[in-house]
């Protein structure tokens, strides 16, 4: 139940920092928002190391750094995926994607689901796609290049998962402070060598810093929930993180909410529930 609670958490966090980025990358070019937020993340693992500790041995260095590099994949091929479009056909595949790796580690792993949590985690994976679904069914059909950065996207996003939970439970916040310093450096270094195609805007500095922040506690929320609970459930739940994206950009943008993604509110809510009773 605690798993499953934090699960919840880092998905609503996964969701609140995906609406501020979005927000923050109207105004700039999307490199100078992962610019700010990326040290932001980094410093918030920082300040809670005296707090939760920190051992970096070998495990926690090679898992994060595997993490860090996974997420910094994640970014590219994400922001690529939604570029090329159609987003309400690519977003989903995603998500379902990031959903269904890890369940299947976990599964290949020995993990056992009850029978309440048979009928809820299929019911989850319904949610993810129907929640994450865009405006529009009628949209272009995606190219072969679209649905394979699609596909990339969701892989590398559940291998960022997957590396922190492989991490050592005793080793506190050190594979979070490695990944986050790897990816930082990646982006870094990416963005210096792209500095001239970043435009001259300036960034939206609290949005970004605050997005930053928000996918800090996200990571941390996952891995405290994948250390006390299965990676079966915790991380189909985490990836139920559009539905805080959607709920935002109702209350803050006056967006309308499509029939589907109500219907995939409700079911993530009977999944979850059903995913407690196991």
């Amino acid at each position: 139940m605690i798993a499953l609670l934090l699960a919840l958490g880092s998905s609503l966090a996964y969701g609140c920092a995906d609406f501020l980025g979005g927000l923050g990358a109207r105004k700039a070019h999307v490199l100078r928002t992962v610019m700010i937020a990326a040290p932001a993340s980094l410093a918030v693992e920082l300040l809670l190391w005296p707090f939760l500790g920190a051992s970096f041995s070998a495990g926690a260095l090679g898992w994060g750094a595997a993490s860090g590099i996974a997420s910094a994949a994640a970014f590219a091929l994400l922001y690529r995926t939604l570029a090329i479009g159609p987003m309400n056909v690519l977003s989903p595949v995603t998500a379902l994607v990031s959903a269904v790796l890890p369940v299947a580690v976990g599964l290949l792993q020995g993990e056992h689901l009850g029978a309440a949590g048979l009928v809820g985690l299929p019911l989850a994976l319904v949610a993810v796609i129907l929640v994450s679904a865009g405006h529009g069914a009628g949209s272009a059909r995606p190219s072969r290049t679209a649905l394979l950065s699609a596909f990339g996207a969701g892989g590398a996003i559940a291998l960022q998962l997957v590396f922190l939970h492989q991490a050592p439970s005793d080793t506190g916040v050190a594979p979070l402070i490695i990944g986050r310093a790897v990816s930082s450096a990646v982006i870094l270094a990416v963005a210096g060598l792209m500095y001239r195609r970043l435009g001259s805007e300036r960034p939206a500095y609290a949005m970004s810093t605050a997005a930053g922040v928000l996918d800090s506690m996200a990571n941390l929320l996952f891995l405290l929930a994948a250390r006390s609970g299965d990676l079966t459930v915790v991380a189909v739940i985490t990836a139920l993180y559009p539905a805080g994206t959607v709920l935002l950009a109702r209350s803050v943008l006056a967006e309308r909410i499509r029939r589907g993604q109500l219907v995939g509110l409700g079911t993530a809510a009977v999944a979850v529930s059903l995913l407690a009773l196991a």
